[in-house]
Formats: structure tokens, C-alpha cells, sequence
């Protein structure tokens, strides 16, 4: 899939919210809120920081 990559700007868009929500699941579970924020929180980090890790980003040969 050579036409599927990220651009850098995309990428850290994405790495940001990705440790915002892995800031918010904390906070969630350091006060042992509501679990389905838990599994909303932990599922956006999740996938943000796979979709930056195994997507490449244009340019990077």
C-alpha cells in the first residue's frame, strides 16, 4: 500500500492525541472513574499510537 502514508503533520496531529487520551485514561484510572471511559480513552491512545507506528510517513524512504 505505497499510496497510504501519513504526512508529519498528520502524524503528530495524531501522536498528540494520542498522549492526551493516554493522559486522560490515567486520570480516569488513578480516580477509579467510569470504566467505559477507560475502554474509550485507552482504545483512542490505542490506535493513535499503532496507526503512527505501523503506518509509514511520507518522504521517510
Amino acid at each position: 500500500m505505497p499510496d497510504f502514508m501519513l504526512s508529519s503533520l498528520t502524524a503528530t496531529i495524531i501522536f498528540v492525541a494520542g498522549c492526551l487520551a493516554g493522559m486522560q485514561y490515567r486520570r480516569v484510572w488513578k480516580a477509579e472513574g467510569p470504566r467505559w471511559q477507560l475502554w474509550v480513552f485507552g482504545i483512542v491512545a490505542g490506535a493513535a499510537f499503532l496507526t503512527v507506528g505501523f503506518i509509514p510517513l511520507a518522504g521517510a524512504n
